[in-house]
């Protein structure tokens, strides 16, 4: 029997001439993409480092060169550290309170009525409103003069010191970030409840499963990939919280409820130390990278643990 005949040198042109075209195709769909993301990520992280190195004030040029001065600063100064503790209570709390809000009331809105539609609606409508609107919604309301006091005044009650006091401007300042922020995370359970299969819920009712049972064993393995989503989104949002406390507290009473970003926007600009306020950037964007590969990692094990 005859050896097969080689592929003809004509055919492994073509080839190649196709896998050029394919390259080519491909270099010019991520073309523009790459580019955005060099001009507006990776070049302005890279101004970021190089200024944390300098004692930049804004005007000077050349920025003159004091090494890791800024980072060794940062790690002393009360103010950042104090901003730090506030910042992680808020991403640590809001984050854990964002999820089981936004769940519990997925849970119960998944139905589709009329009732429900308009509660969608109403949970939703403080994410899109804005931030700074809310803040100065609640500061009107919760401050000295705000509403609520205004009536304990007239009924002849002690006012509260809900932005005053340290303590109680701290808690505020956390319950009314939670309040703005969970209704993303009740749209993304929703979203993934809907996907659920409702022939899966009626076998496990039907097996005697207990409601407990069958959110646990049917509906959460469905809905994993979204509290990992829910999850990163809202440590990372609660990271970079900023424009609420500006509206409500202005980092106030004594700089209690101050934040990360607050902080940094503060020294870079009000005290014209944007060297400082860069190594301060630098520092939040290692901790928001990092925490948001740990808890991508915790979440990829919890959803082979629950699906097992």
């Amino acid at each position: 029997m005859a050896s097969a005949a080689p592929p003809a040198p004509a055919t492994s042109s073509r080839r190649r001439r196709a896998a050029r075209t394919d390259l080519m195709t491909d270099a010019v769909m991520i073309g523009p993409a790459f580019a955005l993301v060099v001009a507006f990520v990776l070049i302005p992280i890279g101004i970021a480092v190089y200024l944390s190195f300098t004692d930049w004030d804004g005007f000077t040029i050349p920025p003159d060169w004091i090494g890791a001065r800024n980072y060794t600063r940062l790690f002393q100064d009360p103010d950042v550290l104090r901003a730090a503790a506030f910042t992680a209570v808020i991403a640590v709390v809001g984050t854990i309170a964002c999820n089981a809000l936004g769940l519990g009331i997925a849970v119960l809105l998944n139905r589709n009525t009329r009732v429900n539609t308009v509660m969608r609606v109403l949970v939703f409508s403080p994410y899109v409103i804005g931030p700074i609107i809310l803040g100065f919604l609640w500061s009107s309301i919760l401050g000295s003069n705000g509403a609520i006091n205004s009536v304990l005044t007239n009924l002849g009650a002690e006012r509260l010191p809900f932005l005053a006091d340290p303590t109680w401007a701290m808690v505020t300042t956390l319950l009314v970030i939670i309040w703005a922020s969970f209704g993303v995370n009740v749209v993304l359970y929703l979203a993934g409840l809907q996907t659920l299969d409702d022939s899966l819920i009626e076998a496990a009712v039907i097996d005697g499963a207990s409601p407990w049972q069958t959110f646990w064993r049917v509906k959460l393995p469905v809905l994993a990939p979204t509290v990992t989503l829910n999850v990163v989104l809202a440590a990372i949002g609660l990271l970079r919280v900023y424009e609420i406390v500006l509206a409500l507290t202005a980092g106030g009473p004594a700089g209690t409820t101050q934040t990360v970003v607050f902080n940094i926007l503060t020294t870079s600009f009000s005290r014209s130390q944007l060297g400082y306020g860069a190594a301060q950037s630098v520092v939040l964007m290692v901790v928001i990278i990092t925490v948001t590969v740990v808890l991508t990692q915790l979440r990829r094990r919890s959803e082979l643990a629950v699906s097992a």
